[in-house]
């Protein structure tokens, strides 16, 4: 069966595991959906071609790569902290924002009074601190004028109701009541809608492109001196496609996790061996082949591998406009054995060197 074999070294990458937040753990290859959107990336393809993939390899060390995180905290409030910069579209927090004034201790800064903090825009702050002043203003209106005019408007409409209890057998007195009490719900929703639409335009959406920005020290971890061999099984144009397009393959990982591609040659994997191979690389192996003793580590006598299990993606559906992903069960591991030949385990015998080739 011939089939697309890559090999591609990195001077660090950073694979990301997806469930971690506060500092981005690495998984110790790339993911089967990383390389596989690199190279639908690298070939220009907007629709899905289907392959199973084989990664292989090793890295020298890994450390740990400081970085700076930013964050938008969810309100506003007293004690402020963090910088106060004013959005240029409060719908996409990434497209950029001013510096309105930065608070210079952790606790019992005011961005409002000017307490300890430094000012790089005033005019911003100006406009801030008047909407803080105007929402005084709306919460003083509607404690003291609408407020009472609600209260009001509650005890006639429970006057109307106990009225209507009483001339109910009074068709001509029951419409009038009706009707009266028709105006007053009326007025009670116009007051309510006026005070919400006024406190809305001109407090809410001004007041809601303010947002606080505090950073953090987070770290990635950044493998070294990375080499990958990767085998891709497709259909014959995929492959020659995936060939001719993989020098427009600039990274894996992370933008900055630059590939230099050493070679990408199609070649012929086999089912049989003269006898048992041992891989100088880690893997990732198909958790059954392990469990069924189709692969082994190397200890002296033959013994099932151990190593580390993950659930790796491969490819995803959409259903509901989420992506459903596809996990594969497989197992890192190293110094492995295979001797034989399966349905998804073969063998790329070269006179340089031979690698054991298993797709998911």
């Amino acid at each position: 069966m011939e089939v697309l074999r890559i090999i591609l070294t990195q001077s660090s990458a950073n694979y990301k595991k997806e469930e971690t937040i506060l500092n981005k753990m690495t998984y110790p290859l790339p993911p089967f959906s990383t390389v596989i959107g690199a190279i639908h990336g690298a070939c220009g393809y907007k629709e899905y071609h289907k392959m199973d993939i084989s990664i292989q390899g090793k890295y020298d060390a890994m450390h740990k790569e400081p970085y700076r995180d930013y964050c938008f905290l969810n309100s506003i409030g007293e004690g402020d902290r963090g910088t106060l910069v004013k959005l240029n579209n409060k719908n996409f927090l990434s497209t950029g924002f001013d510096k309105v004034a930065e608070a210079k201790k952790q606790q019992g800064s005011s961005f409002r009074e000017g307490t300890t903090i430094q000012v790089m825009n005033q005019e911003l702050l100006t406009e801030y601190r008047e909407l803080k002043d105007l929402l005084d203003r709306i919460k003083d209106f509607e404690e003291n004028r609408v407020d009472k005019v609600l209260k009001l408007i509650k005890k006639r409409k429970k006057d109307l109701a106990d009225k209507k209890k009483k001339v109910k057998e009074n068709k001509e007195a029951l419409n009038v009541v009706l009707i009266r009490e028709k105006q007053i719900k009326e007025l009670e929703k116009n007051i309510n809608d006026r005070i919400k639409a006024y406190k809305v335009n001109e407090y809410e959406i001004p007041y809601s492109n303010f947002a606080i920005l505090t950073t953090s020290l987070k770290y990635y971890e950044v493998l070294n001196n990375i080499e990958l061999i990767i085998h891709i099984k497709s259909d014959k144009e995929t492959l020659m496609d995936i060939k001719d397009n993989i020098y427009n393959l600039k990274s894996i990982g992370r933008s900055e996790d630059f590939v230099d591609i050493k070679d990408a040659s199609i070649v012929e994997v086999v089912d049989t061996i003269d006898g048992p191979i041992t891989s100088e690389y880690s893997a990732y192996i198909d958790y059954n082949l392990i469990k069924n003793e189709c692969v082994f580590l190397k200890l002296g006598d033959k013994i099932t591998a151990n190593g580390t299990k993950y659930y790796i993606n491969k490819d995803y559906v959409i259903e509901d406009n989420k992506r459903i992903f596809n996990k594969k069960k497989v197992v890192y591991t190293s110094e492995y054995v295979a001797e034989e030949g399966s349905e998804n385990l073969h063998f790329d015998i070269s006179s340089e060197k031979s690698y054991i080739v298993n797709f998911n």
